[in-house]
């Protein structure tokens, strides 16, 4: 087959990582596997992998953007792709501009993935467009269906996110040599049992409920809690509404800020209990998955594709969404004893992979 997948740009991000991830598979199985994007530092890692990059800006919200719909129309007579995967709004409008355009003898087949819990609206219908939609969770089959009724359920395909366990082992710890160096980095974790939230500090991550947990395990003087993530420009002010919630609550030395890190993994792994308190629900939640591959126990606002995952996975960490205060109960069980996370997680790259190549296999039949 020869696929092209169509978003924004390949910088960093959960859509540009599956891109990546798919081309990769298609590649290395013998299909010819074309992206196009605005570019973005991914891209060397695309074509190192064997796949041909376009580049167009084709994820500029503006209504320029369909301008380029007579030049995308032609780049799809010219390279005849027997798929046409959507993975973002934006170039989604404009690619089925231009693939409606072409006779139906003459298009592709077309395939559309419902990343997110998007704001409802005629702007946003457009990924339920495909002629399979692709959803990446139960929890947005079901938006889907009770959000955009006009989609045929029979359209729809679950194909869960997932990571793969030669990249995430379940038991795997750091070495000696990272452990020290991240004490000694951070001396204030040496020797504590670690909860970590990881995650860009904005107001639907949960931070504020973490200073709640974290005040009502008070008398746990070993529990240190651990944020992972940066902090975009636009949201210094509330990371530093966050970091005040900590001192006025007292806990300015039981709390590290990391900012971004590239060893997230090795933090995870090293964590007594990872968390998720994000206040919606979220389409899948990929850093969770990572942590319970590993068979570190997680505890998570039970919505989303994370209550998903905690029903298969970890049933134990399953927590009210929203409610801090009924967390710290739970939290501090699963500090006194957690159960052995599930195995095997069915949560994997190779499933997703496979999943996809069955969608594209169905349609052309």
């Amino acid at each position: 087959m020869k696929v092209l997948q169509v978003l924004p740009e390949m910088h960093a991000g959960g859509v540009e990582r599956g891109t990546l991830e798919l081309a990769t598979h298609l590649t290395a199985h013998g299909h010819e596997s074309l992206v196009l994007s605005g570019g973005g530092r991914q891209v060397p890692k695309l074509e190192a992998g064997g796949t041909r990059h376009l580049t167009l800006p084709v994820g500029k919200k503006s209504p320029a953007t369909l301008l380029l719909v007579p030049e995308l129309r032609r780049l799809l007579v010219s390279e005849r792709p027997d798929i046409l995967h959507l993975r973002s709004r934006v170039p989604a409008w404009a690619m089925w501009l231009a693939w409606r355009k072409l006779p139906e003898s003459e298009r592709p087949r077309l395939v559309t993935t419902v990343h997110g819990f998007y704001s409802v609206s005629r702007w946003s219908a457009i990924m339920t467009c495909g002629e399979r939609v692709i959803c990446v969770s139960d929890s947005i089959r079901d938006y889907v269906l009770q959000n955009y009724p006009k989609t045929p359920a029979d359209r729809l395909r679950v194909v869960p996110r997932g990571v793969d366990p030669a990249d995430y082992p379940f038991g795997f710890r750091p070495d000696g040599a990272w452990c020290e160096a991240f004490h000694a980095e951070f001396p204030e974790t040496r020797d504590k049992r670690l909860i970590t939230l990881p995650g860009r500090i904005t107001r639907l991550k949960g931070h504020e409920d973490l200073a709640t947990i974290l005040a009502g395990l008070g008398d746990l003087t070993d529990v240190h809690a651990v944020v992972v993530g940066g902090v975009h420009p636009k949201k210094q002010a509330y990371a530093e509404e966050v970091r005040q919630r900590f001192h006025d609550a007292g806990l300015d030395d039981r709390v590290t800020f990391t900012g971004n890190r590239d060893d997230l993994r090795n933090i995870l792994a090293i964590s007594t209990l990872v968390l998720s308190l994000t206040r919606q629900p979220e389409s899948f939640g990929r850093t969770t998955l990572e942590a319970l591959a590993m068979g570190v126990p997680v505890t998570g606002y039970s919505h989303g594709g994370v209550a998903e995952q905690l029903e298969e996975l970890f049933p134990e960490g399953k927590l009210t969404p929203n409610q801090p205060e009924a967390a710290v109960p739970v939290i501090r069980g699963l500090l006194q004893k957690a159960p052995p996370v599930a195995q095997p997680n069915p949560f994997t790259l190779k499933r997703m992979l496979e999943g996809t190549i069955e969608v594209y296999r169905e349609l052309m039949g």
